[in-house]
């Protein structure tokens, strides 16, 4: 059967296959390739395309891109409500389950790595049971060290949470550091290749799942970042947050914390900062794809492939398609 050949899966379904990395690296593009492949749909593990008006900075899919594959979970909340991981894990179960009983495979993709975890190993929710020692700790840290000390411990280990609270958010960065170094979070670090069962409250699904992703130079990420955002202000971007803005959105709300929303406010009020802003964009961008890796590396076993910032989506997500149905039963694929 040829590659490129798209497959009538099982209606029984085994291995599922998702897509990570960091923002900025063609994971739309690439899952848009993959389902033309598969036969599939994109379920979208991103906090921030949830949002409706958020599409400039999310680097929401087109309209065309939705055109080629259909994605779920995006659009699917007002920019001043509040959505959680548990929340996702839940809505992502049922989008799967739909895309299978349609004779599809879902494929799961994006960069929000609370998400993917809530989904996978949902025993490191923010349900984790308090730790008042723990706890104690981190406050004598705050107080000896100061709050920015233990934000940074944060974006270690969970950057996605690191970036939806403010450093000086002590209380919540504890809670979010007492989730991270639970039992149950560190017990899961590393889970089993293949072998993951998906599961969300407790109820496991016949579902498991296979976790992809590309490395590319440095280097040349930190290019593509740096042209995205410039490509972001070009298509209007400071428009979008103005919009936003204008329309109530709370700035200490989560849609509002997200890249490029988060540095360009300032540049709102005062146009005369707006090089300082882009570059403070560029410069935070480029931290947390760093931290997003480390997460990634440490957090879900994903077959790494290599590729250069000029490799076709296409040409990977062949790669992709190949080493996943090495790994599917013949009868599922």
């Amino acid at each position: 059967m040829r590659d490129d050949a798209p497959q009538t899966p099982n209606p029984e379904p085994q291995i599922l296959p998702f897509i990570v990395g960091p923002t900025g690296s063609g994971k739309t593009a690439v899952a848009i390739e993959l389902c033309a492949l598969l036969g599939g749909e994109i379920v979208s593990a991103d906090s921030m395309q949830i949002y409706r008006g958020l599409d400039i900075g999310s680097a929401k899919p087109t309209r065309e891109e939705q055109r080629h594959a259909r994605h779920h979970l995006i659009d699917i909340r007002e920019p001043h409500e509040t959505y959680s991981a548990a929340q996702w894990a839940q809505d992502a179960t049922i989008a799967i389950a739909d895309i299978r009983a349609r004779g599809l495979w879902p494929v799961i993709a994006g960069g929000t790595g609370f998400y993917l975890r809530a989904l996978l190993h949902p025993e490191s929710l923010a349900d984790a049971a308090p730790d008042p020692h723990l706890r104690a700790q981190l406050q004598a840290e705050a107080a000896t060290h100061g709050a920015g000390h233990l934000h940074a411990r944060l974006s270690e280990l969970d950057p996605d949470a690191a970036a939806r609270l403010h450093p000086n958010d002590v209380r919540r960065v504890i809670r979010a550091l007492e989730v991270a170094l639970s039992p149950q979070a560190v017990s899961g670090q590393r889970l089993a290749v293949s072998g993951q069962r998906l599961a969300v409250s407790g109820q496991h699904t016949s579902h498991r799942s296979v976790v992809f992703g590309w490395e590319m130079p440095r280097e040349q990420l930190y290019r593509r970042l740096d042209a995205r955002v410039d490509v972001m202000l070009q298509a209007g971007f400071m428009d979008e947050l103005r919009g936003l803005v204008e329309g109530g959105v709370p700035l200490s709300g989560t849609a509002m914390q997200g890249l490029g929303y988060k540095q360009m406010r300032p540049a709102l009020e005062d146009p005369q900062r707006l090089d300082e802003c882009v570059a403070l964009w560029k410069r935070d961008t480029r931290r947390y794809a760093k931290r997003q890796m480390t997460w990634f590396r440490h957090q879900l076993p994903v077959q790494w492939i290599p590729v250069e910032s000029d490799t076709p989506p296409a040409a990977i997500a062949a790669r992709i398609a190949r080493q996943w149905r090495g790994q599917v039963p013949d009868d599922e694929s």
